[in-house]
């Protein structure tokens, strides 16, 4: 019987950024829930039940932070891993991300989606 594949929820609202994650996933085999904003991320998460979360900072509506917050108060989404993936690279950011529960903190300048699917295949074999 084939293995479930995992499913990842990217948060993101640039589109090109959105589409070309999701595509590289796609290409990897993940399955690929997509939300622009943090209302629908919530949304999503509940609907999709993912694997894993990639969650962009700022973001229309609820900004990731809050989407963090929300989903590890929540005992159904707590335990899911989110990977914070974000344009701000200040410590203080990475401080709070890490704090609210995020499991790593990635900024997109420095990761090619490629490493960004590596990331996210060492947190899901723990």
């Amino acid at each position: 019987m084939p293995k479930e594949k995992i499913k990842i929820l990217l948060v993101e609202d640039d589109s090109f950024l959105l589409g070309m994650y999701a595509a590289k996933f796609e290409a990897e085999g993940l399955k690929v829930a997509i939300a622009e904003d943090g209302e629908k991320a919530l949304r999503a998460f509940r609907k999709e039940r993912p694997d894993i979360i990639l969650l962009d900072i700022i973001l229309p509506k609820i900004d990731g932070f809050e989407v963090l917050k929300q989903l590890k108060a929540d005992s159904s989404s707590a335990k899911v891993p989110v990977i914070m993936l974000t344009n701000l690279s200040q410590q203080e950011e990475i401080d709070k991300g890490l704090k609210l529960g995020a499991e790593d903190f990635l900024i997109k300048a420095h990761f090619m989606p490629s490493e960004v699917v590596d990331k996210i295949k060492k947190i899901l074999n723990k």
